[in-house]
């Protein structure tokens, strides 16, 4: 089966990750109003997986009415901190803040990915990971935000573990793929059973 796959994404690492395991494909973002649908999702009651569910089919759907000969991946993730749900930082003291709120807790990383082909929904996953971070001084996080901003700016909690971000937690739970925003394995073992890759 030789399924022309899209990603409805564009993110760099997402991409990447798809690159580093073989998968040829071709980058279609989906450009939405995402801070107005949280809005509306959190009004809503949605959990904080609902919300990461929803970005990540509302992406491929929209991909797919557009290009349904196409396998559409569509992705998101969000940031539970014990409910609240914490989003990219606009600001640095935006950054700050959040860091300030995890600092010496535990917290949730949700990353969902939804297959869409001819405007329908064929396959949905949402991998989960706990990080713990240490409690770390307003100094540090103060340093870590100047030397980092252009980076984390792009990341749900101001941090990324494959950076200097990993230096922030003390224990993670769960899949590294899934940190990075893209359940990679359970992806690939559907595309495998697909037949969309080779076994």
């Amino acid at each position: 089966m030789a399924d022309h796959i899209i990603l409805a994404s564009q993110s760099e690492i997402r991409a990447q990750l798809l690159r580093n395991a073989g998968i040829e494909f071709e980058v279609v973002p989906a450009r939405m109003d995402e801070a107005a649908i949280l809005d509306a999702l959190l009004v809503e009651g949605a959990s904080p997986r609902d919300i990461a569910d929803t970005l990540a089919e509302l992406k491929a759907a929209k991909i797919s009415s557009k290009r349904p000969e196409a396998l559409v991946i569509g992705c998101d993730q969000v940031l539970d901190l014990s409910g609240e749900i914490l989003m990219k930082p606009a600001e640095p003291e935006d950054a700050k803040t959040q860091l300030h709120k995890m600092r010496g807790t535990t917290h949730k990383l949700l990353s969902a990915v939804v297959l869409y082909q001819a405007g329908k929904p064929l396959w949905r996953h949402i991998g989960q990971v706990r990080l713990s971070m240490h409690d770390v001084s307003d100094a540090w996080l103060d340093d870590y935000i100047a030397r980092n901003w252009d980076s984390i700016r792009n990341s749900v909690g101001a941090y990324k573990l494959e950076e200097e971000g990993v230096r922030l937690f003390s224990r993670v739970e769960g899949d590294y793929f899934t940190v990075l925003g893209l359940p990679l394995l359970d992806l690939l073992s559907y595309l495998r059973l697909r037949g969309t890759i080779p076994s």
